[in-house]
């Protein structure tokens, strides 16, 4: 009994490891597939490229071989891409093949172009080529393409005609085409996996085609096909999980080699579809109406129109729905937002009257505070003011003091020379500029040692003004030099520039270059900047 119940038990974790695994498998490959997709326009812009490279070198062809060649390699590139395309092309290969008279390239493109018939849904033009193909005549290489033509017009009109008889022939002349295969190759396989597959022998078709899964990659074009149908196989079986990895990677082979004739991503939709996720049906669903409608392969459009139809229907019922829960929630909110404004209008009702007088006592808080500080600056200025006439009356008289003794010494000398008759050494003095530019130079000394006495940090707040590397270095023994000077005046309340230009005896031109020159060196606002000129200076009592 034990040995039963550890049996069943390992049985049971077996199984759910294995549908957790095909979960994870499924997630990641529509993870990827989604990536894939956003760089769908990338992978058809490749193509395009290369499309557009063989029709510059088909039309530059001297021969008629090489057009015929080249155009056969454009109809291949167009087969699964656009085929009205390959159909323009393979018939450009076939009548170049009739103006040679060439037996083999003739049968070659009548074949290859029944073939593109019955895709586009052309069944009478394609019965009616392939009829005009000699079976005895025909080379062995062209065999091949015979039979599989053959397959493809049975199998593609007895889905659109829904007649059984044509899928018996469709069978039928697969088991020719896989006699005339080469057992080992990639098409061979293929062609016997799928006669497994509809002969319902599912086991040893998904050994086969897990087998080719394993040797091929998302550049060549026939993973797709085989990924899909082991799909299929999973879908007879009803596994969900595997049925998305398979058709995933389907899909993710196509996109990359844009196959636009593919049946991968229509059934993605059906399977999300008969998941209920209605989203990720719509999504899929679309992306294969494109790819069959810019493709023009008949079969693939209607079926992926009788799908999509119900598929867009289940879509927009979704949506209706989400607009009622829309609507729905909105009406809720709307109820519960009027609560909240009537909620809100009561306290602001409650609160008025504690705000408004809040505001009055802080409105005469505020005004008392900036009477304050009116008063306080008020103050400060006139103490400010006080303490400079104080200074400059005091400097002001010692100056007129001195001036009064220089005066009455240069008459005392001016008289000892009159006397002597000196006259030219009288002449010589009167005219001699050194008198005056000792007395400039004696004025601007007092004046720049008063101004410093009064505001002995000027130079430092000054310099702080302007750029580090345009900040003003005074010469050794030197108290301030003209720029300075200009604009201790202006922090003395002296702005007008003529004045200014009579007190430092430079021309009015000179002051404004200065004040200029100085105001492009300013760190900050250039507007603001002689505000601040007058507003810096620790001012200090004499």
């Amino acid at each position: 009994m034990k040995l039963f119940f550890l049996y069943v038990l390992t049985i049971s974790i077996s199984v759910v490891v294995s549908c957790c695994d095909a979960y994870a498998q499924a997630d990641s490959a529509l993870w990827e597939l989604s990536n894939v997709l956003s760089a769908k326009a990338s992978f058809e812009q490749d193509k395009n490229a290369r499309i557009e490279q063989l029709k510059r070198a088909f039309r530059q062809e001297p021969t008629a071989l090489r057009k015929r060649q080249t155009a056969l390699r454009l109809a291949d590139e167009y087969k699964k891409y656009q085929i009205d395309s390959a159909i323009k092309y393979i018939s450009v290969v076939k009548s170049l093949g009739e103006q040679e008279k060439n037996a083999f390239a003739t049968n070659q493109a009548s074949i290859y172009l029944a073939g593109l018939y019955s895709s586009a849904g052309k069944f009478i033009e394609c019965e009616q080529l392939l009829r005009s193909v000699r079976r005895n005549e025909l080379a062995e290489e062209l065999l091949p393409a015979y039979f599989e033509s053959y397959t493809a017009f049975n199998s593609h009109y007895g889905q659109s005609s829904d007649n059984e008889l044509y899928f018996r022939r469709s069978e039928v002349y697969r088991d020719s085409l896989l006699s005339v295969l080469d057992t080992g190759s990639l098409d061979f396989q293929v062609a016997i996996a799928t006669r497994y597959l509809f002969r319902n022998d599912a086991e040893q078709a998904e050994h086969i085609l897990q087998t080719l899964l394993k040797s091929t990659t998302d550049e060549q074009p026939e993973r797709g096909l085989i990924a899909y149908l082991i799909g299929v196989i999973y879908k007879n079986r009803g596994d969900v999980d595997r049925q998305l990895y398979y058709f995933a990677l389907s899909a993710i082979s196509d996109t990359k080699n844009v196959v636009k004739d593919n049946a991968s991503l229509q059934s993605l939709a059906q399977c999300f579809y008969k998941m209920g996720d209605i989203d990720r049906a719509f999504l899929f669903i679309q992306e294969a109406i494109n790819d069959s409608e810019f493709c023009n392969v008949r079969y693939r459009s209607l079926e992926n129109s009788s799908f999509y139809s119900i598929i867009n229907a289940a879509f927009q019922d979704k949506e209706q729905a989400k607009k009622r829960m829309l609507w729905h929630n909105l009406a809720v909110i709307s109820f519960l937002t009027f609560l909240l404004i009537v909620a809100l209008f009561i306290l602001y009702i409650q609160l008025k009257k504690l705000r408004a007088a809040r505001a009055s006592l802080h409105d005469a808080n505020q005004e008392l505070k900036e009477l304050n500080a009116q008063l306080l600056d008020v103050n400060r200025d006139l103490s400010e003011s006080n303490h400079i006439k104080e200074a400059y009356i005091a400097q002001f008289f010692d100056l007129c003091s001195n001036y009064i003794d220089k005066i009455d010494e240069q008459r005392k000398v001016l008289l000892k020379k009159f006397t002597a008759k000196q006259y030219d050494e009288i002449s010589r003095l009167l005219k001699s500029q050194d008198l005056l530019k000792n007395e400039l130079e004696e004025l601007y000394h007092n004046f720049d040692i008063i101004f410093l006495n009064l505001y002995p940090s000027f130079i430092d707040d000054f310099n702080n003004l302007l750029r580090p590397d345009e900040r003003i270095i005074l010469k050794t023994g030197e108290l301030l030099n003209t720029e300075l000077r200009i604009f201790a005046l202006i922090r003395l309340g002296i702005t007008d520039s003529a004045k200014i230009a009579s007190f430092l005896r430079y021309s009015l031109r000179t002051v404004y270059n200065y004040r200029v020159k100085v105001r492009a060196k300013v760190a900050g606002s250039k507007d603001e900047f002689e505000e601040r000129i007058r507003n810096i200076g620790d001012f200090r009592s004499m």
